[in-house]
């Protein structure tokens, strides 16, 4: 059996040829950013992709939430979840915005809206929740709640890529969606990121603010930033497109491998489906180490990486404990959140597993179970 280091993600990559004549393209044209012909392509075949009328494409996904802000002039305190990667409440600060924490849902992962409307004061703004492991949040309560209080209500749609709805298109919800590109994800252009709106005229004020502000050569209409996603990226994001549907299919094998051969096991429990949901993406696998599982979640991780099986434990700690975040509104009650990030244990889950690698981790666990 390999010895090599399995780890939680690998980047999906095409064959090098197919991407040289796009470089080659690229070459000739001699545009390598600000709206080049790559970026305008990538915009339009992801807008058919997501089913989203109007698509920005950005150099990174942290940008993306950043712009998002303040395209919809979100200022004040913003209720978001405290499980999730740390950009996302990053983003609010770097904003000016005041991050406030809320409980999830113990099936969805997702912001509980009861623990949402609970935390809102006069001083309430927006509401940020993520669509935690591409599982859907409960967007109708959530914006139930925005409608009800007169908030924005933004998604940090990180993790949804290729996740499909019954009911349609997962970039629907709330005033602007947010994604990210980057290398781990199950779509990725090396770095990169996306908003999706529903709105021409908040397309418009982003994709102003992602070129400094400028409408056209010498007129400079508000305070921009450098956000623009380069030729190469959008190329290569053009290119990989086309096998997205392959690499989730791919995905979902190992996934369905996984979920019959943990099922059986004491203690490890696996999340279930949520309603509505046509087809995930599988970006990841999280298991839950509970009681019954003779090692506990700490251990199982350890043992796993001596065997050069790299899961991680997406998400701990909570961002509410990071030393920044641990005095904000909200941090020091997050009792569902907390016990989520204190069992979780991400496997390795990526489409160019082959099948001596998916079995070694099934063996890890399987052997890890009868300790």
């Amino acid at each position: 059996m390999s010895d090599k280091p399995l780890y939680v993600t690998e980047p999906a990559l095409p064959p090098f040829e197919q991407f040289e004549p796009l470089l080659r393209e690229i070459w000739a044209s001699r545009r390598l950013t600000n709206g080049g012909a790559f970026a305008t392509r990538l915009e339009t075949e992801l807008a058919g992709y997501l089913e989203a009328p109007q698509v920005s494409v950005l150099a990174n996904g942290t940008l993306a939430l950043m712009l998002a802000l303040k395209a919809l002039e979100v200022e004040g305190e913003v209720i978001t979840t405290p499980y999730s990667f740390v950009a996302t409440t990053h983003a609010l600060v770097w904003s000016g915005c005041t991050p406030v924490f809320a409980d999830i849902d113990p099936v969805s992962l997702n912001l509980d809206p009861a623990a949402v409307e609970a935390a809102i004061t006069p001083r309430t703004r927006a509401i940020l929740a993520v669509h935690v492991y591409g599982r859907p949040c409960d967007t109708a309560g959530l914006q139930a709640v925005a409608d009800r209080h007169g908030l924005r209500l933004i998604y940090d749609a990180a993790h949804a890529f290729g996740v499909r709805l019954d009911s349609g298109s997962m970039m629907a919800a709330g005033d602007a969606a947010i994604l990210s590109f980057h290398a781990t994800k199950v779509f990725h252009t090396f770095e990169g990121g996306a908003i999706v709106c529903r709105d021409e005229a908040l397309k418009a004020r982003i994709d102003l603010l992602r070129n400094f502000g400028f409408k056209g050569e010498t007129r400079v209409l508000a305070t921009g930033i450098n956000a623009k996603m380069n030729e190469l990226q959008a190329a290569f994001g053009c290119l990989t497109l086309g096998s997205i549907d392959g690499e989730i299919a791919a995905r979902a094998a190992i996934a369905a491998r996984y979920r019959a051969a943990f099922a059986p096991l004491t203690g490890l429990r696996l999340l279930s489906g949520l309603p509505g949901v046509a087809r995930h993406n599988h970006g990841y696998f999280p298991v839950f180490i509970e009681a019954g599982f003779p090692l506990d979640r700490d251990a199982l991780y350890t043992r796993l990486r001596e065997q050069g099986i790299i899961a991680r434990r997406y998400f701990y700690p909570l961002i509410s404990d990071f030393d920044m975040y641990r005095d904000a509104p909200g941090a020091d009650h997050l009792p569902v959140a907390r016990r989520m990030a204190d069992t979780v244990l991400c496997l390795p889950l990526f489409g160019a597993m082959d099948d001596a690698d998916v079995a070694r981790v099934i063996d890890a666990v399987s052997a890890a179970a009868r300790t």
